[in-house]
């Protein structure tokens, strides 16, 4: 973490890390989650004294992206990501659809 970084952030940063490594990650890799989640928190919220525009201006926070990123590859969302896209657009009959059928309904 950087020198002057809040209390708070310090704790979030140990929080991700503890989380990406109980998921199996490596340590390196979760210090690297970690650090990336923290920095776009503190440019977002004005800590830092420069930061990305797609920090500030992407419309979901870090912790609100959940790793959506992390599905986009090959075969796009999970299912599960699907359908809960389909419950917030309210289409009926999602609780049947399989993977492809969510697709479809969503538009992907």
């Amino acid at each position: 973490m950087p020198r002057g970084s809040s209390p708070k952030r310090e704790r979030q940063y140990e929080h991700i890390k503890e989380s990406a490594q109980n998921r199996g990650e490596s340590t390196r890799r979760a210090k690297e989650i970690a650090a990336r989640t923290v920095n776009k928190e503190r440019a977002r919220s004005g800590e830092s004294k420069t930061a990305s525009k797609t920090s500030t201006q992407d419309p979901k926070s870090a912790s609100q992206r959940g790793g959506q990123r992390s599905h986009s590859g090959s075969q796009g969302p999970t299912k599960d990501q699907l359908y809960a896209e389909a419950r917030k657009k309210n289409i009926h009959g999602r609780s049947t659809m399989d993977k492809q059928q969510l697709k479809k309904a969503l538009g992907h």
